[in-house]
């Protein structure tokens, strides 16, 4: 998969190298050509130097082609207008942007950009909301048995009612967190685009209704 990364310093160079290490195609943006030495020589991948909200600039980072793109730059202004350009014009689907000002972080995630404040920043939530795949456990209640776990959903389920979920795999949906807030669900509750699903279910169970999840739901599931 292609990886667009804006923004070089500390958070950019980890991840950039995260993911050449793991064997994806990575580009990476920023206006100071002396800012890709963070990269280290092992860095396979390719370095663009420009402005991260320039079309050219993000043409010749190939993020049409792009999985995932994230601004991770210094500023607020330029990381959201920079993950707007690429879900909007480039039609990237997974876009994340890094904020600053966590005041703003729920106004930003209501014009469909996942955010995460740097005060609470750290390279794992930033690579899950790039790589929107498997499960993220929350809390485990005493026993250890149950587990209250985020789940990423195919697109699929999108426009479908909660009680589909949960007559597909054995678990109860707790919540679900949209646009930056918990948003508690009844049955009838319709799935968003964007909306992060944390669901209640037997520990042993999480990775087999992870895998369900995250599949295209058959004609079957459909009818």
């Amino acid at each position: 998969m292609h990886f667009v990364i804006m923004g070089c310093g500390r958070v950019g160079a980890s991840l950039a190298t995260a993911l050449d290490a793991a064997g994806h195609t990575v580009a990476v943006i920023d206006q100071d050509p002396d800012a890709f030495r963070a990269l280290g020589d092992a860095f396979r991948g390719e370095t663009v130097t420009g402005v991260g909200f320039d079309r050219d600039t993000l043409e010749r980072a190939r993020t049409g082609e792009a999985y995932a793109f994230a601004a991770v730059s210094s500023g607020d202004n330029s990381n959201i207008l920079a993950a707007r350009v690429a879900r909007e014009t480039f039609g990237v689907t997974n876009v994340a942007a890094r904020i600053y000002d966590p005041r703003r972080a729920q106004i930003f995630e209501r014009l469909g950009i996942p955010t995460v404040a740097t005060v609470r920043w750290t390279a794992d939530q930033m690579m899950r909301r790039l790589i929107p795949q498997g499960a993220v456990t929350e809390f485990r209640e005493p026993s250890g048995r149950l587990v209250l776990a985020e789940v990423h959903l195919h697109p699929d389920w999108v426009a479908r009612p909660v009680a589909d979920i949960e007559s597909a795999v054995p678990a109860r949906v707790a919540y679900v967190t949209r646009t930056g807030e918990g948003v508690l669900v009844t049955p009838t509750t319709l799935v968003q685009d964007g909306d992060l699903v944390h669901l209640v279910c037997a520990k042993d169970d999480l990775d087999e209704i992870t895998r369900t999840l995250d599949q295209p739901l058959t004609q079957e599931d459909v009818e």
